[in-house]
């Protein structure tokens, strides 16, 4: 391996367990989110004086430590890191573990585990978190003497932050916590490792190959995703798009990279996404992905998809080239990288009368759906809260959107103005991501304006985490749309099951007292006339606040491809 020293002290025995707080602060650790119990009681033991430089946000449940984490990552751009005990704590961690892996997320969770001489003996609280987490993490390590405490500690931030990022799981035994080093502690980060070598810089003939194809295209198309913010190829991106002239869309966790009122923006992909960026797939001669993996919510059915385009695909990790489409000028590399490489290759270029294309459709989308989920007439919508709310803010607040339909609105009637601005739980699609996620975000970034939009069913499944954030005091701004639905499954259940509304129906709490509970103020509107003073209330508290939003009951999001089916085939009603 390639080593940098970064501390240079003198010797110095430490426990395992002040190792592993020495080691954080070696990596710029600042944040940890928790949760402590026996198994790890040792390591809390050292941090109690570590508290100066480590601070320690006490969760309510080991779920919301993780999903805190990720939401810190997303807005501060370092690796969330997660400390729980053994058993039912690391169980708990899992759920976040596995939607960080599927979104690209950087984690760092150490979890206690019972002593070594006990393993394999079902001791209390003893789980098997190797072999747990080992389908839904990056890399995972169980240490089970103090001296590999700084070793480890140093692969796992670097392999949770370099190539792809993701999450990265420690198994950290008791009696490694409580023994003393056997040499001097020396903390050392690592540059790279003999056995884990990401590419990051692309190929110069791949590079050539796709310039090759883009310069020839009557109608290129960009899609990007999650991978241009990841990789800071923000500014990058747009100068490809304006030097080029290519319309380009979002996938889910790409919005934002792009401003929303950009010319050559032309919207968002997917099951719910813009109804042109959709249909247009089909038209495309060269389809330009960047960052983005073709997942089944983008491409429907993918036997269908893209058939007539040549394909340019950039991406960091090999093993998405050609998995689910196959690329003709495969550029494997950080986004930011590929870009820069390709910027003075591509030529200059002219596609208004492409672009043009999209315009045709956005009428139809703002006939057909814009107008009818934006019309002021009966309940309140979805659409008109989100919409107003982007008003109010001008695009620039962060927003946190859980699983559901609000997430599809939240996506869709927000403008964005600034990066990093849409934080939703992509590929798992976790119920409760946003509670925790929304303190995390606004952890990361205390000076932006975070809010998030939450189901009421979404709500109660880590409603216990009201109690992190009244704690912290925290300003993090949280809005219920609240139909008494599981909404996006009643919306299928009307769509493709006849209407058998099946254990969708909900009987909710006085969700503004549970608030006011913890502590956290807030109120419930129900009527359109309310609604700016509402949000006005809300946005000018400098505190955590609760707005409930009564909303339309069967209220359905559209577009909508159905499941299995082609992206041209997108229903607008």
């Amino acid at each position: 391996m390639t080593t940098t020293d970064v501390i240079a002290e003198g010797p110095r025995f430490l426990s395992g367990a002040q190792a592993l707080m020495e080691s954080l602060i070696a990596e710029g650790t600042e944040v940890i989110f928790g949760y402590p119990g026996g198994a790890i009681m040792p390591t809390y033991d050292a941090l109690f004086d570590y508290t100066d430089r480590l601070d320690h946000i006490l969760v309510r449940h080991e779920q919301g430590a993780g999903h805190a984490a990720q939401g810190y990552a997303r807005t501060s751009g370092k690796p969330g890191v997660c400390l729980v005990t053994s058993g039912p704590g690391g169980t708990n961690l899992v759920t976040p573990i596995a939607d960080a892996i599927i979104d690209c997320t950087p984690l760092v969770c150490i979890i206690g585990q019972v002593k070594s001489t006990l393993l394999g003996t079902d001791a209390f609280q003893e789980t098997d978190i190797i072999g747990v987490t080992t389908p839904v993490c990056k890399w995972n390590y169980q240490i089970t003497h103090p001296d590999e405490v700084p070793e480890i500690m140093a692969k796992a931030f670097y392999i949770a932050t370099s190539g792809k990022p993701g999450p990265v799981v420690i198994d950290f035994t008791r009696d490694a916590q409580v023994g003393m080093m056997d040499k001097p502690y020396q903390y050392k980060k690592i540059e790279g490792l003999a056995s884990y070598k990401p590419r990051t810089v692309p190929k110069d003939e791949h590079v050539q190959k796709a310039a090759e194809l883009i310069n020839n295209a009557k109608k290129p198309y960009i899609l990007f995703g999650h991978g241009v913010l990841i990789s800071g190829a923000m500014e990058e991106l747009k100068a490809f798009v304006e030097k080029t002239d290519i319309p380009c869309a979002s996938t889910l966790l790409g919005l934002s990279a792009m401003p929303i009122d950009h010319p050559n923006y032309v919207g968002w992909l997917g099951m719910h996404g813009n109804y042109g960026p959709n249909v247009l797939t089909d038209q495309a001669d060269v389809i330009i992905a960047i960052g983005m993996r073709f997942d089944d919510r983008v491409t429907g059915d993918a036997t269908k998809y893209i058939r007539q385009a040549r394909v340019v695909h950039i991406e960091i990790d090999p093993s998405e080239i050609d998995k689910i489409i196959k690329a003709e000028a495969p550029v494997v590399g950080d986004a930011k990288e590929a870009l820069r490489k390709l910027l003075p290759l591509v030529k200059a270029n002219n596609h208004s009368t492409w672009r043009n294309e999209f315009k045709k459709f956005d009428v139809i989308e703002e006939q057909k759906v814009t107008r009818r989920e934006l019309k002021e007439e009966g309940e309140i919508k979805m659409a008109e809260v989100v919409n107003m709310l982007s008003q109010k803010t001008n695009g620039e607040a962060c927003i946190i959107a859980d699983v559901g339909q609000h997430q599809m609105i939240a996506a869709r009637y927000y403008q964005f103005k600034k990066p990093h601005s849409y934080i939703a739980s992509g590929g798992l699609g976790t119920m409760g991501f946003a509670i925790p996620a929304a303190f995390g975000a606004k952890k990361g970034a205390p000076d932006r304006e975070v809010v998030a939009f939450i189901g009421d069913g979404c709500f109660q499944m880590t409603i216990q985490e009201l109690g992190t954030i009244a704690q912290s005091g925290l300003a993090v701004k949280l809005i219920i749309l609240n139909n008494n639905y599981l909404g996006m499954v009643r919306q299928w259940q009307q769509l493709f099951f006849e209407k058998r509304y099946s254990f969708v129906e909900l009987k909710n709490p006085d969700f503004v007292t549970i608030a006011k509970g913890f502590g956290i103020t807030g109120h419930t509107c129900s009527e359109r006339d309310n609604l700016s003073d509402s949000l006005d209330a809300l946005l000018k508290s400098d505190k955590p606040y609760l707005l409930e939003v009564i909303v339309e009951k069967e209220e359905n999001v559209f577009p909508m491809v159905p499941a299995g089916a082609s992206v041209v085939d997108i229903r607008l009603d």
